[in-house]
């Protein structure tokens, strides 16, 4: 009886979870951070023109790998910056646009790596929602089964089990979901630093 309970009060509680968390521009966001599905590059980059260099610069091998290099998060910023200074240094007239289409490039990477990661938090909330859902039919299968007599020992064990059981899935996805949309804005610090430090190299 006590363990019944126990799983009604957990319940509860879960239900009061997704409604705080939903409070986003998208019904369905589980996160804190506002959902924003994709960064524009005016918001952090004020040097020549991105999109120009990037066609002209289209075919430019070296400027996509320093691009595809630093726009990996396990590079640290401190070792993009000494990539970004050492290539700066090696360009001739043209640094400027190569910068530039460097951060063109870098744009799109982590861009859509962040869009990959938001669309997975989508899907793991939507997985979230179903848990809870049948968690709620199961608490009301499991109170109503508490106010019959006789009462339906086996049942209501099952039950019991069955609630401790998806309670303790939902609350690892919850923290793990915690940590997860961090990663969204990580991924813009990041690239908010890159561009600082891509801009720092331009020739004014």
């Amino acid at each position: 009886m006590l363990r019944a309970a126990i799983c009604i009060l957990v319940m509860s509680s879960v239900s009061g979870h997704l409604a705080l968390a939903a409070t986003s521009n998208d019904p369905e966001w589980p996160c804190i951070q506002r959902k924003v599905p994709h960064l524009a590059v005016a918001q952090m980059w004020a040097g020549p023109p991105v999109e120009e260099a990037r066609e002209m610069l289209a075919d430019d091998s070296g400027v996509s790998l320093i691009a595809s290099r630093i726009a990996l998060r396990r590079v640290s910023l401190e070792d993009a910056e000494k990539l970004i200074v050492d290539y700066a240094g090696s360009l001739g007239p043209d640094r400027n646009r190569r910068l530039a289409a460097v951060f063109g490039e870098v744009f799109d990477l982590i861009d859509k790596e962040r869009a990959i990661v938001i669309s997975g938090i989508g899907r793991y909330a939507r997985k979230q929602e179903k848990l809870s859902d049948a968690i709620e039919e199961r608490r009301a299968e499991l109170a109503r089964l508490l106010k019959e007599t006789p009462l339906n020992h086996d049942r209501i064990e099952e039950l019991q089990d069955t609630l401790a059981w998806d309670t303790r899935i939902f609350d690892e996805r919850r923290q793990s979901l915690t940590y997860v949309c961090e990663t969204p804005v990580i991924l813009e610090q990041r690239l908010f630093s890159l561009a600082r430090i891509i801009q720092g190299q331009l020739d004014q």
